[in-house]
Protein backbone atom coordinates (compact mmCIF):
# COMPACT_ATOMS: atom_id res chain seq x y z
CA UNK A 1 0.00 0.00 0.00
CA UNK A 2 1.36 3.04 -1.21
CA UNK A 3 2.42 5.20 2.30
CA UNK A 4 0.61 8.97 1.94
CA UNK A 5 2.48 12.44 1.82
CA UNK A 6 2.68 13.94 4.91
CA UNK A 7 1.98 17.63 3.60
CA UNK A 8 5.10 19.96 4.48
CA UNK A 9 7.47 17.84 5.77
CA UNK A 10 10.83 17.82 4.45
CA UNK A 11 11.29 14.20 3.73
CA UNK A 12 12.84 13.68 0.15
CA UNK A 13 10.41 10.49 -0.34
CA UNK A 14 7.52 12.22 0.24
CA UNK A 15 8.77 15.12 -2.82
CA UNK A 16 9.27 11.67 -4.84
CA UNK A 17 5.69 11.09 -4.60
CA UNK A 18 4.60 14.33 -5.87
CA UNK A 19 6.56 14.45 -8.94
CA UNK A 20 5.35 10.91 -9.92
CA UNK A 21 1.61 12.75 -10.88
CA UNK A 22 2.30 12.66 -14.41
CA UNK A 23 -1.16 14.97 -14.59
CA UNK A 24 0.73 17.79 -12.25
CA UNK A 25 1.61 21.28 -14.46
CA UNK A 26 4.15 23.18 -11.82
CA UNK A 27 3.62 26.71 -11.94
CA UNK A 28 7.88 27.22 -11.79
CA UNK A 29 10.76 24.34 -11.91
CA UNK A 30 13.68 25.82 -10.87
CA UNK A 31 17.03 24.34 -11.76
CA UNK A 32 19.79 24.82 -8.55
CA UNK A 33 19.12 24.38 -5.36
CA UNK A 34 21.83 27.26 -4.15
CA UNK A 35 21.27 30.34 -2.56
CA UNK A 36 20.13 31.35 -5.24
CA UNK A 37 17.67 28.50 -6.83
CA UNK A 38 15.94 28.66 -3.55
CA UNK A 39 15.59 31.88 -2.35
CA UNK A 40 13.71 31.29 -6.07
CA UNK A 41 11.78 28.72 -4.96
CA UNK A 42 11.04 30.31 -1.51
CA UNK A 43 9.24 33.48 -2.88
CA UNK A 44 7.33 31.21 -5.53
CA UNK A 45 6.07 29.12 -2.90
CA UNK A 46 5.26 31.56 -0.42
CA UNK A 47 3.28 33.76 -3.20
CA UNK A 48 0.96 30.55 -3.87
CA UNK A 49 2.65 28.80 -6.91
CA UNK A 50 2.82 25.09 -7.73
CA UNK A 51 6.48 25.03 -7.23
CA UNK A 52 9.22 22.22 -7.66
CA UNK A 53 13.46 22.93 -7.30
CA UNK A 54 15.53 20.18 -8.83
CA UNK A 55 19.33 20.24 -7.76
CA UNK A 56 21.91 17.77 -9.18
CA UNK A 57 23.85 17.20 -6.01
CA UNK A 58 22.94 18.53 -2.34
CA UNK A 59 21.27 21.47 -1.42
CA UNK A 60 24.35 24.45 -1.57
CA UNK A 61 26.83 21.77 -2.32
CA UNK A 62 28.56 24.18 -4.24
CA UNK A 63 29.29 27.79 -4.48
CA UNK A 64 26.82 28.26 -1.45
CA UNK A 65 28.66 26.38 1.16
CA UNK A 66 31.81 28.05 0.32
CA UNK A 67 31.54 31.62 0.88
CA UNK A 68 33.04 33.99 3.79
CA UNK A 69 30.07 33.46 5.65
CA UNK A 70 29.23 37.31 5.68
CA UNK A 71 25.95 39.44 5.22
CA UNK A 72 27.24 42.28 4.38
CA UNK A 73 26.96 45.52 2.34
CA UNK A 74 30.51 45.06 0.40
CA UNK A 75 32.89 47.37 2.00
CA UNK A 76 35.01 47.17 -1.41
CA UNK A 77 31.61 48.27 -3.44
CA UNK A 78 31.71 51.25 -1.53
CA UNK A 79 35.42 52.71 -1.92
CA UNK A 80 34.36 51.87 -6.14
CA UNK A 81 31.62 53.78 -5.84
CA UNK A 82 29.33 51.55 -6.34
CA UNK A 83 26.08 53.19 -4.25
CA UNK A 84 23.42 51.70 -5.21
CA UNK A 85 24.93 47.83 -4.58
CA UNK A 86 25.90 48.57 -1.02
CA UNK A 87 22.37 50.09 -0.24
CA UNK A 88 20.56 47.32 -1.80
CA UNK A 89 23.10 44.67 0.22
CA UNK A 90 22.88 46.32 3.36
CA UNK A 91 18.72 46.70 3.45
CA UNK A 92 19.04 42.56 2.60
CA UNK A 93 21.83 42.35 5.13
CA UNK A 94 19.09 43.76 7.61
CA UNK A 95 16.34 41.46 6.21
CA UNK A 96 18.84 38.41 7.28
CA UNK A 97 19.27 39.48 10.30
CA UNK A 98 15.76 40.26 11.36
CA UNK A 99 14.89 36.90 9.80
CA UNK A 100 16.73 34.63 10.77
CA UNK A 101 18.51 35.86 13.93
CA UNK A 102 19.76 31.93 14.98
CA UNK A 103 21.97 32.33 12.15
CA UNK A 104 22.95 35.98 11.45
CA UNK A 105 24.07 37.88 13.57
CA UNK A 106 25.91 41.07 13.91
CA UNK A 107 30.23 40.94 14.02
CA UNK A 108 32.70 43.29 15.34
CA UNK A 109 34.85 44.06 12.64
CA UNK A 110 38.55 46.19 13.20
CA UNK A 111 41.13 47.30 10.47
CA UNK A 112 43.94 48.24 11.86
CA UNK A 113 46.00 51.14 10.64
CA UNK A 114 49.51 51.37 10.19
CA UNK A 115 49.50 54.57 8.39
CA UNK A 116 48.73 57.91 10.55
CA UNK A 117 45.97 58.74 8.06
CA UNK A 118 44.45 54.78 7.28
CA UNK A 119 42.02 54.72 10.37
CA UNK A 120 40.54 58.32 9.62
CA UNK A 121 40.11 57.68 5.62
CA UNK A 122 38.55 54.37 6.40
CA UNK A 123 36.36 55.34 9.40
CA UNK A 124 34.35 58.05 7.25
CA UNK A 125 33.77 55.33 4.26
CA UNK A 126 32.28 53.03 7.24
CA UNK A 127 30.52 56.44 8.89
CA UNK A 128 29.14 56.50 5.44
CA UNK A 129 28.45 52.51 5.27
CA UNK A 130 26.79 53.27 8.65
CA UNK A 131 24.27 55.75 7.40
CA UNK A 132 23.35 54.05 4.39
CA UNK A 133 22.11 50.92 6.45
CA UNK A 134 19.43 53.52 7.92
CA UNK A 135 17.20 52.51 10.72
CA UNK A 136 18.68 48.68 9.72
CA UNK A 137 22.13 49.70 10.79
CA UNK A 138 23.55 46.85 13.32
CA UNK A 139 26.41 48.34 14.94
CA UNK A 140 28.33 52.31 15.36
CA UNK A 141 31.59 52.80 13.67
CA UNK A 142 34.12 53.75 16.11
CA UNK A 143 38.33 54.94 15.83
CA UNK A 144 40.25 53.39 18.11
CA UNK A 145 43.69 54.31 19.39
CA UNK A 146 46.58 51.68 18.75
CA UNK A 147 45.94 50.07 22.75
CA UNK A 148 42.31 49.76 22.42
CA UNK A 149 43.14 48.05 19.01
CA UNK A 150 45.49 45.71 20.82
CA UNK A 151 43.28 45.25 23.42
CA UNK A 152 40.64 43.72 21.05
CA UNK A 153 43.30 41.65 19.57
CA UNK A 154 45.85 41.03 21.00
CA UNK A 155 47.48 38.50 18.49
CA UNK A 156 48.00 41.79 15.92
CA UNK A 157 51.15 42.59 15.48
CA UNK A 158 51.95 45.67 17.49
CA UNK A 159 55.34 47.37 15.35
CA UNK A 160 53.82 50.32 13.88
CA UNK A 161 50.29 49.91 14.76
CA UNK A 162 48.77 53.18 14.60
CA UNK A 163 45.24 52.51 15.51
CA UNK A 164 42.33 51.57 13.38
CA UNK A 165 38.45 51.32 12.53
CA UNK A 166 35.60 49.45 14.51
CA UNK A 167 32.13 48.63 12.78
CA UNK A 168 29.84 46.11 12.27
CA UNK A 169 28.57 43.89 9.75
CA UNK A 170 26.71 40.27 9.73
CA UNK A 171 28.18 36.62 9.88
CA UNK A 172 26.16 33.52 9.25
CA UNK A 173 26.19 29.97 8.61
CA UNK A 174 25.76 29.53 4.91
CA UNK A 175 24.83 25.92 4.16
CA UNK A 176 22.83 25.68 7.26
CA UNK A 177 20.70 28.93 6.08
CA UNK A 178 20.36 27.27 2.53
CA UNK A 179 18.82 24.34 4.64
CA UNK A 180 16.39 26.21 6.37
CA UNK A 181 15.51 28.22 3.40
CA UNK A 182 14.37 25.01 1.66
CA UNK A 183 12.69 23.99 4.40
CA UNK A 184 10.45 27.03 4.74
CA UNK A 185 9.41 27.05 1.02
CA UNK A 186 8.62 23.19 2.02
CA UNK A 187 6.07 24.79 4.79
CA UNK A 188 5.01 27.23 2.01
CA UNK A 189 4.02 24.02 -0.21
CA UNK A 190 6.94 23.73 -2.07
CA UNK A 191 8.54 20.71 -3.20
CA UNK A 192 12.35 20.28 -3.22
CA UNK A 193 14.38 17.24 -4.43
CA UNK A 194 18.00 16.81 -3.91
CA UNK A 195 20.18 14.45 -6.53
CA UNK A 196 18.21 14.90 -9.10
CA UNK A 197 19.66 15.72 -12.52
CA UNK A 198 17.85 18.00 -15.27
CA UNK A 199 18.60 16.02 -18.31
CA UNK A 200 16.75 17.97 -21.35
CA UNK A 201 13.95 20.65 -21.71
CA UNK A 202 10.63 19.54 -22.91
CA UNK A 203 9.49 22.24 -25.94
CA UNK A 204 6.17 22.79 -27.37
CA UNK A 205 5.46 23.05 -30.97
CA UNK A 206 6.02 26.92 -31.10
CA UNK A 207 9.73 25.59 -29.67
CA UNK A 208 9.02 27.27 -26.14
CA UNK A 209 9.83 25.30 -23.25
CA UNK A 210 7.36 23.57 -21.06
CA UNK A 211 9.00 21.47 -18.45
CA UNK A 212 12.04 19.23 -18.22
CA UNK A 213 13.02 15.56 -17.82
CA UNK A 214 14.86 14.45 -15.29
CA UNK A 215 16.57 11.70 -13.82
CA UNK A 216 16.74 10.35 -9.47
CA UNK A 217 20.31 9.37 -9.72
CA UNK A 218 19.99 7.75 -6.35
CA UNK A 219 18.28 4.94 -7.98
CA UNK A 220 18.05 5.95 -12.17
CA UNK A 221 14.33 6.68 -12.35
CA UNK A 222 13.60 9.20 -15.05
CA UNK A 223 10.32 11.61 -14.81
CA UNK A 224 8.80 14.14 -17.49
CA UNK A 225 7.54 17.33 -15.71
CA UNK A 226 5.45 20.24 -17.54
CA UNK A 227 6.22 23.47 -16.08
CA UNK A 228 4.41 26.97 -17.17
CA UNK A 229 8.05 28.76 -16.48
CA UNK A 230 11.69 26.96 -15.76
CA UNK A 231 14.37 29.04 -14.08
CA UNK A 232 17.97 28.38 -14.56
CA UNK A 233 19.41 29.21 -11.13
CA UNK A 234 22.63 27.16 -11.60
CA UNK A 235 25.55 29.32 -10.83
CA UNK A 236 28.57 28.55 -12.01
CA UNK A 237 27.07 26.09 -14.70
CA UNK A 238 24.50 28.65 -15.82
CA UNK A 239 26.05 28.12 -19.49
CA UNK A 240 25.43 24.14 -19.61
CA UNK A 241 22.05 25.00 -18.65
CA UNK A 242 21.93 27.48 -21.46
CA UNK A 243 23.60 25.04 -24.17
CA UNK A 244 20.90 22.33 -23.24
CA UNK A 245 18.51 24.66 -24.19
CA UNK A 246 20.16 25.92 -27.69
CA UNK A 247 23.54 26.40 -28.67
CA UNK A 248 25.23 29.70 -27.23
CA UNK A 249 27.53 32.28 -29.27
CA UNK A 250 29.46 33.41 -26.03
CA UNK A 251 29.53 32.67 -22.32
CA UNK A 252 27.80 34.28 -20.00
CA UNK A 253 29.61 33.06 -16.66
CA UNK A 254 32.98 33.13 -15.64
CA UNK A 255 33.92 31.34 -12.75
CA UNK A 256 36.73 32.69 -10.17
CA UNK A 257 38.04 31.10 -7.43
CA UNK A 258 38.06 32.00 -3.81
CA UNK A 259 39.62 29.57 -0.66
CA UNK A 260 39.22 30.14 2.73
CA UNK A 261 41.81 28.77 5.47
CA UNK A 262 40.22 27.29 8.76
CA UNK A 263 43.00 27.36 11.46
CA UNK A 264 42.90 26.95 15.44
CA UNK A 265 41.42 30.43 17.37
CA UNK A 266 44.54 31.10 19.11
CA UNK A 267 45.98 32.71 16.24
CA UNK A 268 43.53 35.93 16.89
CA UNK A 269 42.14 35.08 20.54
CA UNK A 270 39.22 37.62 20.77
CA UNK A 271 35.58 37.91 19.54
CA UNK A 272 36.36 40.46 16.67
CA UNK A 273 37.04 39.58 13.03
CA UNK A 274 39.83 41.37 11.12
CA UNK A 275 39.21 43.25 7.94
CA UNK A 276 42.80 43.62 5.68
CA UNK A 277 41.17 46.41 3.26
CA UNK A 278 44.03 45.86 0.47
CA UNK A 279 46.07 42.93 -0.03
CA UNK A 280 49.07 41.93 -2.12
CA UNK A 281 46.71 41.64 -4.87
CA UNK A 282 44.70 44.81 -4.24
CA UNK A 283 42.08 42.45 -2.70
CA UNK A 284 40.09 42.56 0.86
CA UNK A 285 40.89 39.58 2.99
CA UNK A 286 38.60 39.01 5.99
CA UNK A 287 39.75 36.71 9.28
CA UNK A 288 36.84 35.92 10.84
CA UNK A 289 35.69 33.80 14.61
CA UNK A 290 33.43 31.08 13.20
CA UNK A 291 32.36 27.70 14.94
CA UNK A 292 35.26 28.25 17.49
CA UNK A 293 37.99 28.62 14.99
CA UNK A 294 39.28 30.94 12.77
CA UNK A 295 38.79 31.39 9.28
CA UNK A 296 40.41 33.42 6.50
CA UNK A 297 40.04 34.70 3.05
CA UNK A 298 39.62 34.91 0.09
CA UNK A 299 41.12 34.80 -3.30
CA UNK A 300 40.31 35.64 -6.42
CA UNK A 301 41.41 33.26 -8.98
CA UNK A 302 40.34 33.25 -12.68
CA UNK A 303 39.27 29.70 -13.90
CA UNK A 304 39.15 27.92 -17.35
CA UNK A 305 37.16 25.26 -15.81
CA UNK A 306 33.92 24.42 -13.71
CA UNK A 307 33.52 21.51 -11.33
CA UNK A 308 31.18 20.25 -8.48
CA UNK A 309 34.31 19.91 -6.19
CA UNK A 310 36.99 22.57 -6.88
CA UNK A 311 40.67 22.59 -5.19
CA UNK A 312 42.22 25.17 -3.73
CA UNK A 313 45.76 25.66 -5.53
CA UNK A 314 49.03 25.62 -3.67
CA UNK A 315 49.56 29.52 -5.06
CA UNK A 316 46.38 30.48 -3.28
CA UNK A 317 47.17 28.93 0.07
CA UNK A 318 50.53 30.65 0.29
CA UNK A 319 48.92 34.12 -0.73
CA UNK A 320 46.73 33.83 2.48
CA UNK A 321 49.16 32.36 4.84
CA UNK A 322 51.59 35.10 3.89
CA UNK A 323 49.14 38.17 3.83
CA UNK A 324 47.68 37.06 7.00
CA UNK A 325 51.10 36.43 8.91
CA UNK A 326 51.86 40.08 8.22
CA UNK A 327 49.52 41.14 10.62
CA UNK A 328 49.96 38.35 13.45
CA UNK A 329 52.60 38.07 16.43
CA UNK A 330 52.91 34.41 15.32
CA UNK A 331 53.64 33.29 11.93
CA UNK A 332 50.82 31.01 9.96
CA UNK A 333 51.97 28.08 8.13
CA UNK A 334 50.53 25.08 6.13
CA UNK A 335 50.70 22.65 9.39
CA UNK A 336 48.49 25.07 10.89
CA UNK A 337 45.45 24.45 8.24
CA UNK A 338 43.01 22.59 9.54
CA UNK A 339 40.53 22.89 6.38
CA UNK A 340 41.06 24.44 3.46
CA UNK A 341 37.89 24.60 0.84
CA UNK A 342 37.21 26.35 -2.55
CA UNK A 343 34.66 28.11 -3.87
CA UNK A 344 33.75 29.47 -7.57
CA UNK A 345 31.87 32.52 -7.77
CA UNK A 346 30.12 32.70 -11.28
CA UNK A 347 31.19 36.52 -12.11
CA UNK A 348 28.49 37.77 -15.34
CA UNK A 349 30.01 38.46 -18.42
CA UNK A 350 29.05 41.91 -20.42
CA UNK A 351 26.35 40.32 -23.01
CA UNK A 352 25.04 42.18 -26.19
CA UNK A 353 22.24 39.34 -27.06
CA UNK A 354 18.90 41.05 -27.10
CA UNK A 355 16.04 40.37 -24.52
CA UNK A 356 19.25 40.20 -21.55
CA UNK A 357 18.22 42.56 -18.47
CA UNK A 358 20.98 43.96 -15.94
CA UNK A 359 18.94 44.07 -12.82
CA UNK A 360 23.01 45.43 -11.69
CA UNK A 361 26.55 45.36 -11.87
CA UNK A 362 26.62 42.41 -9.49
CA UNK A 363 23.00 39.76 -11.10
CA UNK A 364 21.93 39.89 -13.92
CA UNK A 365 18.11 38.72 -15.32
CA UNK A 366 17.93 36.86 -18.92
CA UNK A 367 15.04 35.41 -20.83
CA UNK A 368 15.71 33.27 -23.89
CA UNK A 369 13.67 33.17 -27.13
CA UNK A 370 12.10 29.80 -25.82
CA UNK A 371 11.37 31.66 -22.87
CA UNK A 372 13.49 29.88 -20.11
CA UNK A 373 14.38 32.57 -17.52
CA UNK A 374 18.06 32.63 -16.71
CA UNK A 375 19.07 34.31 -12.86
CA UNK A 376 23.12 34.69 -11.98
CA UNK A 377 25.69 36.44 -10.55
CA UNK A 378 24.98 38.62 -7.32
CA UNK A 379 26.24 37.30 -3.86
CA UNK A 380 24.38 35.74 -0.72
CA UNK A 381 23.70 38.42 1.11
CA UNK A 382 20.97 39.71 -1.98
CA UNK A 383 19.67 36.35 -2.84
CA UNK A 384 16.56 37.42 -1.86
CA UNK A 385 15.93 40.27 -3.87
CA UNK A 386 17.46 38.31 -6.56
CA UNK A 387 14.17 35.72 -6.04
CA UNK A 388 12.02 38.79 -5.92
CA UNK A 389 13.35 39.84 -9.13
CA UNK A 390 13.19 36.81 -10.75
CA UNK A 391 9.91 35.33 -9.59
CA UNK A 392 8.28 38.69 -11.09
CA UNK A 393 9.66 38.10 -14.61
CA UNK A 394 8.49 34.40 -14.43
CA UNK A 395 5.09 36.11 -13.42
CA UNK A 396 5.41 37.73 -17.07
CA UNK A 397 7.06 34.69 -18.70
CA UNK A 398 3.99 32.32 -17.47
CA UNK A 399 0.71 34.62 -17.62
CA UNK A 400 0.76 34.06 -13.97
CA UNK A 401 -1.40 35.44 -11.42
CA UNK A 402 0.15 38.86 -10.40
CA UNK A 403 1.01 38.21 -7.13
CA UNK A 404 3.07 40.24 -4.70
CA UNK A 405 6.22 38.97 -3.11
CA UNK A 406 5.71 38.16 0.77
CA UNK A 407 9.48 37.44 1.37
CA UNK A 408 10.73 40.64 3.27
CA UNK A 409 9.48 39.80 6.58
CA UNK A 410 9.47 36.30 6.02
CA UNK A 411 10.43 33.96 8.86
CA UNK A 412 12.79 31.32 8.31
CA UNK A 413 12.20 27.79 9.50
CA UNK A 414 14.68 27.69 13.04
CA UNK A 415 13.32 31.31 13.74
CA UNK A 416 14.86 31.89 17.35
CA UNK A 417 16.39 35.29 18.97
CA UNK A 418 19.56 34.22 19.95
CA UNK A 419 20.90 33.77 23.65
CA UNK A 420 23.90 35.91 24.58
CA UNK A 421 25.76 32.83 25.79
CA UNK A 422 26.38 30.87 22.38
CA UNK A 423 26.19 26.95 22.22
CA UNK A 424 26.50 25.39 19.39
CA UNK A 425 22.99 24.46 19.14
CA UNK A 426 21.99 27.39 18.79
CA UNK A 427 22.61 26.20 14.36
CA UNK A 428 19.23 24.19 14.74
CA UNK A 429 17.28 27.76 16.26
CA UNK A 430 13.68 26.53 17.23
CA UNK A 431 14.88 22.98 16.57
CA UNK A 432 17.54 22.44 19.01
CA UNK A 433 15.09 21.40 21.65
CA UNK A 434 13.82 18.61 19.34
CA UNK A 435 17.04 17.47 19.05
CA UNK A 436 17.78 17.40 22.70
CA UNK A 437 14.14 15.13 23.12
CA UNK A 438 15.67 12.85 20.83
CA UNK A 439 19.02 12.24 22.52
CA UNK A 440 16.89 12.13 25.87
CA UNK A 441 15.09 9.22 24.46
CA UNK A 442 18.01 7.25 23.74
CA UNK A 443 20.97 7.58 25.77
CA UNK A 444 23.20 6.01 22.93
CA UNK A 445 22.07 9.71 21.01
CA UNK A 446 24.01 11.73 23.52
CA UNK A 447 27.22 10.66 23.16
CA UNK A 448 29.86 12.66 21.27
CA UNK A 449 30.95 12.25 17.18
CA UNK A 450 34.73 13.18 18.07
CA UNK A 451 36.48 14.09 21.43
CA UNK A 452 37.60 17.81 19.81
CA UNK A 453 33.73 18.58 18.95
CA UNK A 454 30.37 19.31 20.90
CA UNK A 455 27.77 17.49 18.23
CA UNK A 456 26.43 14.41 19.22
CA UNK A 457 25.14 11.64 17.87
CA UNK A 458 21.16 12.68 17.85
CA UNK A 459 22.03 15.85 15.57
CA UNK A 460 23.14 12.83 12.73
CA UNK A 461 19.62 11.18 13.01
CA UNK A 462 17.78 14.60 13.13
CA UNK A 463 19.75 15.67 9.84
CA UNK A 464 19.05 12.63 7.96
CA UNK A 465 15.27 12.29 9.43
CA UNK A 466 14.19 16.13 8.77
CA UNK A 467 17.67 17.83 6.90
CA UNK A 468 17.28 15.10 3.76
CA UNK A 469 20.99 14.56 3.98
CA UNK A 470 21.64 11.00 2.04
CA UNK A 471 26.09 10.83 2.29
CA UNK A 472 28.73 11.33 4.17
CA UNK A 473 29.23 14.55 2.86
CA UNK A 474 26.21 16.22 3.26
CA UNK A 475 26.49 15.17 7.15
CA UNK A 476 29.30 16.37 7.95
CA UNK A 477 30.07 18.78 5.07
CA UNK A 478 26.86 21.15 5.15
CA UNK A 479 24.70 20.59 7.79
CA UNK A 480 27.37 19.79 11.12
CA UNK A 481 30.11 22.15 9.15
CA UNK A 482 32.86 19.74 10.59
CA UNK A 483 34.98 18.90 7.30
CA UNK A 484 34.61 22.70 6.63
CA UNK A 485 36.73 23.14 10.13
CA UNK A 486 38.65 20.43 10.73
CA UNK A 487 38.73 17.83 7.57
CA UNK A 488 40.82 15.29 9.41
CA UNK A 489 38.44 15.60 12.45
CA UNK A 490 35.52 14.65 10.07
CA UNK A 491 37.31 11.66 8.65
CA UNK A 492 37.37 10.52 11.87
CA UNK A 493 33.89 10.86 13.01
CA UNK A 494 32.88 9.43 9.23
CA UNK A 495 32.51 5.99 10.38
CA UNK A 496 30.14 6.07 13.42
CA UNK A 497 27.86 8.68 11.24
CA UNK A 498 27.72 6.33 8.93
CA UNK A 499 26.68 3.84 11.08
CA UNK A 500 23.89 6.03 12.42
CA UNK A 501 22.57 7.02 8.44
CA UNK A 502 22.94 3.33 7.32
CA UNK A 503 20.21 2.51 9.96
CA UNK A 504 17.86 5.72 9.27
CA UNK A 505 18.23 5.13 5.65
CA UNK A 506 18.33 1.46 5.74
CA UNK A 507 21.27 0.52 3.95
CA UNK A 508 23.67 -2.40 4.24
CA UNK A 509 27.44 -2.72 4.95
CA UNK A 510 28.41 -2.01 1.71
CA UNK A 511 26.74 1.29 0.78
CA UNK A 512 28.30 2.20 4.46
CA UNK A 513 32.08 1.24 2.80
CA UNK A 514 31.08 3.02 -0.65
CA UNK A 515 30.52 6.14 1.44
CA UNK A 516 33.27 6.18 3.61
CA UNK A 517 35.75 5.41 0.78
CA UNK A 518 34.13 8.27 -1.26
CA UNK A 519 34.15 10.22 2.27
CA UNK A 520 37.88 10.26 2.89
CA UNK A 521 38.61 10.50 -1.12
CA UNK A 522 36.96 13.90 -1.14
CA UNK A 523 38.15 15.07 2.32
CA UNK A 524 41.36 15.24 1.12
CA UNK A 525 40.84 18.38 -0.99
CA UNK A 526 40.11 19.84 2.43
CA UNK A 527 43.34 19.16 3.51
CA UNK A 528 47.21 20.40 3.08
CA UNK A 529 48.27 17.36 3.75
CA UNK A 530 47.47 13.84 2.58
CA UNK A 531 45.34 11.65 5.42
CA UNK A 532 44.49 8.25 3.79
CA UNK A 533 43.72 5.95 6.77
CA UNK A 534 42.83 2.77 6.37
CA UNK A 535 38.92 1.39 7.58
CA UNK A 536 40.90 -0.58 10.40
CA UNK A 537 42.66 2.61 11.75
CA UNK A 538 39.20 4.54 11.80
CA UNK A 539 38.19 2.00 14.21
CA UNK A 540 35.31 0.40 12.56
CA UNK A 541 35.03 -2.62 14.61
CA UNK A 542 33.71 -0.61 17.71
CA UNK A 543 31.27 1.59 16.23
CA UNK A 544 27.67 0.75 17.63
CA UNK A 545 26.59 -1.57 13.92
CA UNK A 546 27.87 -4.95 13.88
CA UNK A 547 27.52 -5.16 10.25
CA UNK A 548 30.61 -2.70 9.41
CA UNK A 549 33.36 -4.63 10.58
CA UNK A 550 35.62 -4.35 7.81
Amino acid sequence: MKKKTIQNQFIRDNFIEKIENTSEIWDIIIIGGGATGLGVALDAASRGFRTLLLELADFSSGTSSRSTKLAHGGVRYLAQGNLSLVNEALFERGLMLKNAPHLVRMLPFIIPGYRWWEKYFFGIGLKIYDWMARKLRVGKTVLLSSQEVKNFMPNLRSKGLKGGVLYFDGQFDDSRLAINIAQTCAEKGGVLINYMKVKSFRKNKEGLICGVCVEDTINGKEYSLDSKVVVNATGVFTDDILEMNSAIKSSLVKASQGIHLVVNKSFFKGNHALMIPSTSDGRVLFALPWHGHLLVGTTDTPMEHHSLEPVALESEISFVLKNLSVYLDRKLTRKDVLSVFAGLRPLVTPSKEKGTKEISRDHKLMTSTSQLITITGGKWTTYRRMAEDTINEAIKIGALEDRKCRTTNLKIHGYLKPKKQYNHFDIYGSDARKIKDLAAKKPLWNEKLHPEFPNIKAEVVWIVRNEMALTIEDVLGRRLRILFINAKAAIEMAPEVVVLMAEELKMDSIWQTQQLQKFISTAQNYLTEPYFPTLKNLDISKTTNPKLKI
